[in-house]
């Protein structure tokens, strides 16, 4: 595309592309805006380096091409929803305006980062409100690429998860991290008694210890013979985790180990975890489910052009038509707080009512990021205020329409 609009002329043509997504992925009520950090940094270091220049002219593309490639800069704005946003069918999440050239060589980057942090972040979001309150640990990096274990370990912390194992999350992006022996640990050793000691001996009894290598009420005897009743922890991995969390911790209590707590993990997604509500779990590890998207692996966002030269295009293929035109967003409240709608307008100012809210914000204007774009932290809270602000019907876990209808003004 690029090649033969350089060619044609085309190329420098002011041009507004929207990322966005015509429906929710079935049976959510709300997507989650996730990964925007993570994208203006990689945005603002996309650049083709002189071997991979090498390698596209050995395939084919022409010098004026390879010339604009070696010198490619995005010069443009970016401007869209903030993360830890919440968004509906139509949202635009986010509008790219520039060049045709330089618009459109994003297309793959901006939609990768999207649709894997945007599905995680909304699966993570659901499982924290089945959590109800008790923290829950990432865990997945085993379950997915290694990359992409760290953005679902940094999208899960937004949506509201309290820590992650895959370090590197830690590193990069400020995470906090935890985490646990495993079984091979136990193994290894002569008995489960002498693992134990060696991780007390180690890390002192401000740890958790996991017991359920071989028999889990021995393991539970054996954790707190080892640490005393000062163990932080104790993890259970496998089994009917509904049962066991609770004779867990009538045995723990009988021991006078009463301020131990119990984590649980193994294939837990937002159902488990809403089903063991009632049970006296403390904290949850959650893994596969997380890093898939608990069954919505994708965002299902689309990146489109819409806008040439200020004129509205609009793509017409049946089933898949836009809206064309530049679109700006609204959120409509009740005085109580609570969301009722969103509007869309090709507006620049749309109809405002009392107790409504902008949508959208900028990230880079002619090439260059914003000052005082929120932290992480930042969009973590912005999250949890925006999930309290839907109806309480939105938060359900069963299949329905999204929580709030976006309209158009």
């Amino acid at each position: 595309m690029i090649s033969a609009a350089l060619r044609d002329g085309t190329a420098d043509r002011p041009c507004v592309f929207e990322a966005f997504g015509r429906r929710l992925p079935n049976g959510r009520r709300y997507g989650v805006v996730g990964g925007t950090g993570r994208l203006l940094e990689l945005i603002g270091r996309f650049r083709f380096e002189p071997e991979e220049i090498t390698f596209l002219r050995e395939r084919g593309i022409d010098e004026r091409t390879a010339g604009w490639l070696a010198d490619y800069r995005f010069t443009g704005d970016i401007e869209g929803y903030a993360e830890g946003e919440l968004f509906f069918p139509g949202s635009p999440i986010l509008t790219v305006s520039g060049t045709f050239a330089e618009c459109v060589i994003l297309e793959t980057l901006i939609l990768s980062v999207l649709n894997h942090d945007c599905a995680i972040a909304a699966a993570a979001a659901r499982m924290v409100t089945a959590a109800r309150g008790r923290p829950i640990i990432e865990m997945g990096s085993r379950r997915t690429h290694e990359e992409a274990g760290v953005a679902a370990a940094r999208a899960a912390y937004l949506a509201g998860f309290a820590s992650t194992s895959n370090l590197a999350a830690g590193l990069r992006y400020g995470v906090p991290t935890a985490g646990t022996a495993a079984h091979a640990f136990t193994l290894l050793h002569d008995d489960e008694p002498a693992a134990f000691a060696s991780q007390v001996a180690a890390l002192g009894t401000d740890t958790t210890l996991l017991v359920d290598t071989y028999d889990i009420a021995q393991g539970i005897r054996n954790a707190v013979a080892a640490a005393g009743p000062s163990l932080r922890a104790i993890r259970i991995d496998s089994g009917d985790l509904s049962v066991l969390a609770a004779q867990s911790r009538d045995q723990l209590d009988e021991l006078g180990a009463t301020d131990v707590k119990i984590i649980v993990s193994g294939d837990l997604d937002e159902y488990a975890i809403a089903a063991l509500a009632a049970e006296p779990v403390d904290a949850y590890g959650a893994g596969t489910a997380v890093v898939v998207g608990s069954g919505a692996p994708t965002a299902g966002l689309v990146y489109k052009l819409v806008e040439v030269e200020g004129r509205a295009v609009v793509k017409r293929s049946e089933n898949k038509a836009t809206v064309g035109g530049r679109k700006y967003a609204v959120r409509r409240h009740k005085p109580t707080g609570t969301a009722t709608e969103e509007v869309v307008s090709p507006k620049a100012q749309p109809q405002s009512q009392p107790n409504d809210r902008n949508l959208q914000r900028a990230f880079i204007r002619g090439g260059k990021l914003v000052d005082d774009l929120p932290t992480l932290d930042e969009s973590r809270e912005h999250l949890r205020r925006n999930l309290v602000s839907i109806p309480w019907e939105g938060l359900k876990l069963s299949a329905g329409d999204p929580a709030i209808p976006t309209t158009a003004a």
